[in-house]
């Protein structure tokens, strides 16, 4: 009968273990973008894994309502959610506990978040986020400050040639309200610009003149941001697509100044995945193939309050920081004294029976003559 039940290893889909030395390296790179963090003003929280759901899909949570796991609370009889984005525990921090202390708040968090479903391409339910908030800042320089920030914390682990892909996924909806476009355009659009079909765009544009006629060539426009941002000036854009234009290239001229040597790209049309973004939003990309290593922009926090902020994924930003050496085991006899050798940066392994050996506790170094002595493979 034994032979039936499942192997107790097996885990839901999208869940897994991290074991050593991934899960201690996981933690130590979270830890050192924490430190960066702290060092430009964001003080650390720590909200709880679970809320009450009305208050936990208020304002910016509710974009992400249906990746939120539900349960009953046996005490009160009310609905909670289990968080799938930290954000919005953030902003009701902000909001209701906070709301006393003087703006911009500057916040940041380490934590776990679960999702019901992953993607095709990130099938993890469970993940690691690490992240800032700047609430009650409404000007550029704020946007700019959180992009700088993630991008100098990715630097501290080793993750150096990364590139900032900028998005305002607020232009196609002002474009689109300008236009006085109706559903089925909007619909097409939405769908010929997700699938980035410029030749759909540009039929569909021609059924309604005016506005929208701007979206072909800014789909064009698409690449390093100087270029798109040349574009966005010489097109002929309605007074509120010209305001998000224009407060485009102060945020991105006030990133270049003070991260002179990034790349930065602009998709001036790109607004998918951003559903409570209400200015410039922030994608960062890993070298390589290591992808997606943060993602945030600008929204409004509880009681309409202006909010930017970038979450980082700990579990990408491993994938792409450079490996680093495992910490030293040190293999110690029944007895020995290790605080002089963990002082200097070993792991000792102290022995709790007689057979008990290097070997078996997997240590690096052993005591010989009150020293650490490296234990060289055998042939």
């Amino acid at each position: 009968m034994t032979d039936d039940l499942p192997n107790p290893a097996l885990l839901p889909a999208g869940l897994a273990d991290l074991l050593p030395p991934d899960a201690e390296r996981e933690a130590d790179l979270v830890e050192a973008m924490m430190v960066v963090f702290a060092g430009h003003g964001y003080e650390r929280l720590k909200p709880p894994l679970l809320e009450f759901e009305d208050s936990l899909l208020a304002g910016s949570g509710a974009a992400v309502a249906e990746q939120t796991f539900r349960l009953m609370d046996p005490v009160s009889q009310r609905m909670m959610g289990l968080r799938a984005d930290t954000t919005p525990q953030v902003a009701r921090i902000a909001a209701t506990r906070l709301s006393g202390q003087a703006r911009p708040l500057r916040l940041c968090y380490a934590g776990q978040v679960l999702r019901v479903r992953g993607t095709q391409l990130a099938p993890s339910r469970q993940l690691p986020q690490a992240g800032v908030e700047l609430i009650g800042g409404a000007a550029p320089a704020a946007d700019a400050e959180v992009a700088v920030v993630a991008i100098e914390a990715l630097a501290v682990v080793g993750v150096t040639a990364v590139s900032l892909d900028v998005t305002l996924p607020t232009m196609v909806p002002a474009l689109m309200e300008a236009a006085g476009a109706g559903p089925a355009l909007r619909s097409g659009l939405a769908h010929a610009l997700d699938r980035k079909d410029s030749a759909a765009v540009a039929a569909l544009v021609q059924r309604q003149p005016g506005p929208l006629a701007v979206l072909p060539e800014l789909m064009a426009s698409t690449g390093p941001a100087d270029g798109a941002l040349a574009a966005l000036d010489a097109a002929d854009l309605p007074p509120a697509a010209r305001a998000i234009a224009q407060n485009a290239a102060s945020v991105l001229l006030a990133i270049q100044a003070r991260a002179p040597g990034l790349r930065i790209t602009l998709d001036p049309v790109e607004f998918r995945g951003f559903r409570y973004h209400t200015g410039v939003a922030f994608t960062i990309y890993g070298p390589g193939m290591s992808g997606e290593l943060a993602r945030g922009g600008r929204y409004l926090s509880q009681n309409d309050e202006p909010a930017t902020g970038m979450t980082l994924y700990p579990d990408a930003v491993m994938r792409a920081a450079p490996g680093s050496a495992p910490r030293p085991r040190l293999f110690l006899p029944i007895g020995a004294d290790g605080a002089p050798f963990r002082a200097r940066g070993f792991a000792t392994v102290a022995a709790l029976a007689t057979e008990d050996t290097p070997q078996r506790l997997r240590c690096t170094h052993e005591l010989k003559g009150g020293e650490a002595v490296p234990i060289l493979p055998k042939d």
